[in-house]
């Protein structure tokens, strides 16, 4: 095995890599991010929910960003409504093994979801076609829903009410892309729904 130098610069190549694509974000990006951070401080504000999903470590994404609002970011204060439709194996396993993998987030929906939620639906491809269905049916209960993806924005980016697609075509670079943004309108909406 190399020794640790050996990989030094491999290293900073990563690092230079995923700082890159977040700082090429346009102004038009970081004012979609602020829309989204509003849109969903306004739903939690006004007794609704924010509702993540997505496939793999976009799944873990989902996951993480819920639990920063149930529980705490930055400051202690009340739970905010949020859940990752990504963590209920037995929902999970059900719905894939009953009604298909591709119904696994919209049967989620068609039980959870209500006008007035935010639904924030992230696929690195945007062509997840669970992740689509789910779309789908949260757009039948009049949700707003947010798209977090790849450059492209896939066949999500003509699906959602706000795409946040980060300028990049590598999914790790992506992935960290999405969760830095989620780690953002998680701190705004927190400090919009408990100032202080």
């Amino acid at each position: 095995m190399k020794s640790p130098s050996a990989h030094i610069s491999q290293i900073r190549e990563q690092l230079r890599e995923s700082a890159k694509v977040k700082e090429s974000f346009s102004d038009d990006l970081v004012e979609k991010i602020a829309r989204c951070a509003e849109a969903s401080a306004s739903a939690i504000r006004g007794g609704h929910k924010i509702i993540f999903f997505g496939n793999g470590g976009s799944a873990a994404d989902a996951q993480h960003l819920a639990a920063e609002l149930v529980v705490r970011l930055e400051r202690n204060r009340p739970g905010l409504a949020a859940v990752s439709l990504a963590t209920n194996t037995s929902v999970l396993t059900a719905a894939g093994n009953d009604l298909g993998f591709e119904r696994i987030f919209s049967r989620q929906i068609e039980s959870l979801a209500s006008a007035g939620d935010v639904l924030v639906a992230l696929s690195t491809s945007g062509n997840s076609a669970n992740v689509i269905n789910g779309v789908e049916a949260g757009k039948a209960k009049h949700a707003f829903i947010v798209g977090l993806t790849g450059e492209t924005g896939g066949k999500l980016a003509s699906r959602v009410d706000l795409l946040l697609n980060v300028p990049s075509r590598n999914a790790q670079r992506i992935q960290e892309a999405h969760i830095t943004i989620g780690h953002i309108v998680c701190a705004l909406v927190e400090q919009s729904c408990c100032p202080g």
